[in-house]
């Protein structure tokens, strides 16, 4: 609200007030409250991010790994050339975007992979969770995390002069299940946005345009307020587009809403993970003090961690000459590690056997490193076994600013 030669700022509560109550069913205490992730700040990212903003959604979560590109700048309306030329993070230029769109949302950046960077407690607090990849992978992490935390989520790709959006809510909708065999087995395939774009202006075409991000984007930040609004949605006044898919060809000006539905109740994905039990720990933590106050806790000896996003690499060995290297790195990390070598990098990636240890327990020999060091993120939910039962344990927040963050919601139901 610019008063004058000032800008005076407006609460959340104030944010649209004159304009979105006059939507029927729209509840600026609802909106300004909530928690939503967007995983993904490119194109589609950048138009999500924004409507969400300009809605008063209270308090956003931004994931991507990526820096900003020159190329980026055509379609992503949150990065300047500045961004482009300094490589600034995604999700850094993106909040202080939306910082001067509506400086009142509380918003949480995470430089990471949705795979194993996002802790499975902090999706938990969100109202949904708004997919922007560009890969099957991501999608099936996604939803797999999704879906062991009870949480709807909005997916969206783009594709040259079209795009697609569907909704996935836990009981009624499963991104996995939709997959047929051949895409379970491309699973791991994932292109980076830098990349498809290199690879499709050496072709002569572009990838995505603004006008095709723009839709997709549009539609799923409506579909994400709708699952804001659950009681409306519940009631009917409001219908959402789970088990259907919303389809854009811009080439040939066509829409088409199609079914889009499946849920198989053999499906691993599935497994919902509760009742969680809240833990005075963190990722900061030791092994040793964690599998301590898990024995206590649980009243037995018998403990292990089981490592069910991540997995520790202590050492890789060169399958031709018998060579070990040690590595003491979370898997993430050792593509990394191989490229830092100029011996190992030489070699192709057959021809290492890669020691993997993905159950932490009191045979464990490094038990004086941190849950973090071993790539488990903050606020994650632990998968314990004991002798005869499963455990799900939350990692409390480690920051004084996701605890701000976390904290207006409350407790999760």
């Amino acid at each position: 609200m610019v008063k004058g030669n000032d800008i005076e700022t407006v609460t959340l509560e104030e944010w649209g007030a004159d304009i979105y109550p006059k939507l029927s069913w729209f509840k600026q205490n609802k909106v300004s409250s909530a928690h939503i992730m967007v995983v993904g700040c490119g194109a589609l990212g950048n138009e999500v991010i924004k409507n969400l903003a300009l809605f008063g959604v209270g308090n956003l979560v931004l994931v991507d790994f990526d820096t900003c590109e020159f190329s980026n700048l055509t379609r992503s309306i949150l990065f300047n050339s500045d961004d482009a030329q300094k490589h600034r993070y995604k999700v850094e230029a993106a909040a202080e975007s939306i910082k001067r769109i509506n400086p009142n949302i509380n918003v949480k950046t995470i430089v990471g992979d949705i795979s194993y960077s996002v802790g499975l407690g902090l999706i938990r607090q969100m109202n949904a969770v708004v997919g922007c990849v560009d890969n099957r992978w991501a999608r099936y992490c996604l939803n797999r995390l999704c879906m062991r935390a009870g949480v709807p989520w909005v997916d969206g790709g783009l594709n040259a002069l079209e795009g697609v959006a569907k909704v996935f809510i836990p009981g009624k909708n499963c991104y996995a299940c939709t997959l047929e065999p051949s895409a379970l087995a491309e699973l791991k395939r994932s292109t980076s946005c830098a990349v498809a774009i290199k690879r499709n202006q050496e072709s002569g075409r572009v990838p995505t345009t603004p006008v095709v991000a723009s839709i997709i984007g549009a539609v799923q930040a409506q579909e994400a307020m709708k699952l804001i609004h659950k009681e409306e949605l519940e009631s009917g006044e409001l219908t959402s587009l789970c088990g259907k898919m919303f389809c854009y060809d811009g080439q040939y000006m066509s829409v088409r809403l199609i079914s889009h539905q499946a849920w198989d109740d053999d499906c691993p994905v599935h497994e919902n993970w509760s009742p969680i039990v809240k833990s005075p720990l963190n990722n900061l933590n030791t092994v040793e003090e964690v599998l301590s106050w898990l024995k206590k806790k649980f009243s037995t000896d018998h403990v292990e961690i089981v490592l069910r996003n991540h997995s520790w690499v202590d050492f890789i060995e060169d399958r031709e000459s018998g060579k070990i290297y040690n590595v003491m790195l979370p898997e993430a990390e050792v593509p990394a590690f191989i490229e830092s070598d100029e011996v190992l990098r030489s070699k192709p990636m057959g021809q290492f056997y890669q020691h993997t240890i993905r159950n932490i327990n009191s045979d464990f020999k490094d038990k004086d490193l941190t849950l973090s060091q071993l790539g488990i993120p903050e606020m994650e939910v632990l998968y314990v076994r004991t002798q005869n039962e499963e455990k799900y344990v939350e990692l409390r927040v480690g920051s004084e600013e996701l605890g701000i963050l976390v904290q207006t919601r409350g407790e999760p139901s």
